[in-house]
């Protein structure tokens, strides 16, 4: 695991060294909250208890959201372009004979990158939202560490998400199409654009099940405590359900893509 732990802080530092990249990130979530913000206050105005949120509720998800965008993966993990890029050359030869596990390697790599896209791009905008807004904030210090720890959950989610979109390049040669429809779904289904318990009926239930959830709307309700005791529990269960269920999946169609290799003689 020391390996690993190596790995995810070279993932951290790499990231650190771009700083413009991440200043004009922090500045592209302030605008873009900013936008949301005013929609949703003038939305509230006309429905105050909209989704179970009040207006200050409400606007602490946009920016609770937009913090969280870039630590999540929420649009692009951030590594999957490099590793399709592999496998389109054919690097990824290599990578299957070093003595390390290729998905723990890239999980390693992408926990690093949200460590530090937490620090960089994460707080700021949060930080900007408060000076403007009258946001809530969590009561108990013990909201923290529990937001945290969601937070985590809805990385490794999206982790097993995107590095299945990167596995579609053995079969798919460019996985652009496959990257675009993770990225309209990520969109859609995680709650950035609304929370889920907004959307109404079937469409409500399904996207609240589905894994987008984890990345954005149960870390945005623990910060805001609406996931205490036993609630909380079911949805960190849920986050780590989906969390396995996708890195199961991740390994077995990595075991069968490199069958493939052998077979193209990579």
């Amino acid at each position: 695991m020391r390996l690993y732990a190596l790995v995810a802080a070279g993932g951290f530092r790499r990231h650190a060294t771009y700083r413009t990249a991440t200043a004009a990130g922090v500045f592209t979530n302030t605008v873009f909250g900013f936008i949301l913000a005013y929609t949703y206050t003038a939305l509230w105005h006309e429905r105050p208890a909209l989704g179970g949120y009040d207006v200050s509720e409400a606007l602490s998800f946009v920016w609770v959201g937009q913090g969280l965008i870039a630590v999540v993966g929420l649009m692009g993990g951030g590594f999957e372009d490099e590793l399709m890029e592999r496998i389109r050359t054919g690097d990824i030869a290599v990578d299957l004979y070093r003595p390390a596990d290729l998905q723990l390697w890239w999980l390693a790599t992408s926990l690093g990158r949200g460590a530090f896209q937490l620090l960089g791009r994460g707080v700021l905008p949060m930080v900007f939202g408060s000076l403007v807004f009258d946001l809530a904030l969590p009561s108990h210090w013990t909201t923290w560490p529990a937001f945290l720890l969601a937070v985590l959950l809805g990385a490794t989610v999206s982790f097993g998400i995107w590095y299945l979109v990167a596995l579609s390049a053995f079969w798919l040669m460019d996985g652009a199409g496959a990257a675009q429809v993770a990225w309209l779904s990520g969109v859609f289904f995680s709650g950035m654009l609304l929370p889920l318990t907004v959307f109404p009926g079937l469409l409500g239930e399904v996207a609240r099940a589905l894994p987008w959830a984890s990345m954005l709307q149960l870390p945005a309700d623990v910060f805001l405590e609406k996931r205490t005791g036993w609630a909380l529990a079911r949805a960190y269960g849920f986050q780590l359900a989906w969390a396995v269920a996708l890195l199961a999946l991740g390994r077995l169609v990595q075991a069968v893509a490199t069958r493939r290799v052998v077979v193209q003689g990579g």
